[in-house]
């Protein structure tokens, strides 16, 4: 009897380190799939089981009680995240568990650049790959009541970064996160201020930081051309600044500015009305938000490209005209 009871002692441990071996061997095998990638969508509050399905259903070619065993014998299954995968080639089941317990979700990204105009922000979205197009059949009336800003016009209510996502990901959710950051953006450069700023409100900072950002892309300029625009506004001198006047033209503009195009009036038309006009041009950057409240002391009224990707800056107009004969006038020649 003991015999017995020692020949299936053995015969099980024998099993059992088997079946150990096996696991082990398999959990450290790259899977099968279906093509180089698969991607892998699991969604919030999905179960263990159904995570198993998914990894089965989107391309992996594995039997779906195989990995939920596994799951659970691992002590992590309740850390098993939701979110956007992307599986290899080489991938093992091993490499599958650290990638969910872990979150570590396959993003993507997209980057809005300082100086772009909404319009160009909507463009980039609609070919952003990977995220859900769930904006493009909005107005923009719309989408701001979305955002939680209705009657806010959207021109430059978004910060310029770069955001990541994973596959699936609302674009109204990026566009969220880029108007929440461009909010704590124009509050912190609001908050650091100087005194007697001819603009009295945060709405007019930002739409100073987007006329500042469009007209050099040089940080050395800018604190300069924001105290012009400063000096320009406390005297009642039209700000008269191309950017503005390029931005009430939207689709007539065909790259060329004419005199014309000058006086023709309109609500961006800095040339014809006095003050800002009555929106941001475009989303200003980080240093253009920080420009238009913090202007360089100084008593310019004007100022000329160079050509260099510099600015000449004058206190009076013949000073001014002098600067246009000699940078401008001469490099037309």
């Amino acid at each position: 009897m003991i015999g017995l009871i020692k020949r299936i002692f053995w015969t099980v441990l024998g099993l059992a380190l088997l079946v150990s071996a096996a696991s082990g061997w398999w959990v450290l095998t790259p899977m099968s799939l279906s093509k180089t990638t698969v991607d892998l969508s699991i969604e919030p509050h999905t179960s263990v089981r159904g995570i198993a399905q998914a990894v089965s259903d989107a391309g992996v070619q594995v039997q779906p009680v195989l990995i939920y065993a596994f799951f659970r014998a691992s002590g992590l299954s309740r850390k098993l995240r939701a979110g956007s995968y992307e599986l290899s080639q080489g991938n093992t089941p091993l490499d599958l568990l650290r990638k969910l317990s872990r979150g570590e979700e396959s993003l993507k990204a997209i980057s809005l650049i300082d100086g772009w105009t909404f319009r160009q922000f909507r463009a980039a979205l609609a070919k952003a790959e990977g995220l859900k197009h769930d904006t493009q059949d909005m107005s923009d009336d719309a989408l701001m009541a979305q955002l939680g800003m209705p009657g806010v016009a959207p021109e430059g209510r978004f910060f310029p970064d770069t955001y990541t996502y994973g596959k699936g990901t609302s674009e109204l959710h990026v566009m969220q996160r880029a108007a929440n950051a461009m909010t704590k953006q124009l509050a912190a450069a609001w908050g650091q201020r100087q005194p007697d700023l001819q603009v009295k409100t945060i709405d007019e900072a930002l739409i100073l930081a987007s006329i500042v950002e469009k007209e050099t892309g040089r940080e050395s300029d800018r604190t300069a051309i924001s105290r012009v625009f400063h000096n320009r506004l406390a005297i009642g001198m039209p700000l008269q600044t191309d950017p503005t006047v390029i931005y009430g033209m939207f689709d007539t503009f065909d790259g060329n500015l004419r005199r014309a195009d000058l006086r023709t009036d309109h609500p961006w038309n800095t040339y014809t009305r006095k003050g800002l006009p009555p929106t941001p041009i475009a989303m200003p950057g980080r240093n253009a938000l920080k420009a238009a409240v913090q202007p360089a002391p100084s008593n310019a009224l004007y100022f000329v490209a160079k050509g260099d990707g510099t600015s000449y800056f004058s206190a009076t107009l013949e000073e001014h005209n002098a600067a246009v004969n000699r940078y401008q006038r001469q490099q037309a020649k």
